[in-house]
């Protein structure tokens, strides 16, 4: 029995329909991981690159974009109101050197469990899912932790950005 729960709370239709879009997304990689290990690769050995790399491009509009590696600016260019809402997120700190994001909820994980996938199946592709949040944080010259993920089986995934790895 899976020990992931990962309903959301906001059925609004385009919120749904926007959490549509993410699932594909999300099976696109599963799809992909699961291809590449029938023919003997296995998935941590090149989609942590490429979701990086994919990181790292959006991370690179994103600074220019806001013209700063504020974290402030990341917040207002990618953590916007409605990216707020479908992954039913909560701000727990905002400055320039620290962004703590709680998500109560992750269409990818959905797309998961849609395919079938087993639970540590599901956290290893969390585990490449946020390379590519790691690739942004790197953009903004910051790190990112998740000391918590809905597909580890917790309440919530607690997405820390910071600028130091001291902190």
């Amino acid at each position: 029995m899976s020990r992931i729960v990962n309903e959301p709370r906001i059925k609004n239709r385009l919120i749904v329909a926007i959490r549509e879009l993410l699932e594909h997304r999300a099976l696109w990689l599963y799809l992909l991981c699961d291809e590449a290990a029938k023919k003997g690769l296995a998935w941590e050995d090149f989609a942590p690159d490429a979701i990086r790399r994919c990181g790292l491009y959006q991370g690179g509009g994103l600074v220019d974009k806001g013209g700063t590696q504020s974290l402030k600016g990341l917040k207002k260019t990618l953590f916007t109101k409605p990216a707020q809402w479908v992954f039913e997120m909560k701000i727990r700190e905002c400055t320039d050197d620290r962004l703590y994001i709680d998500f109560h909820y992750c269409p990818l994980v959905k797309a998961w469990q849609k395919q079938g996938c087993s639970d540590d199946d599901i956290a290893r592709l969390c585990d490449i899912a946020m390379c590519g949040d790691r690739g942004i944080a790197e953009s903004y010259d910051c790190v990112m932790d998740l000391p918590q993920a809905i597909a580890r089986g917790d309440d919530v995934c607690q997405v820390c950005f910071r600028r130091s790895a001291g902190d």
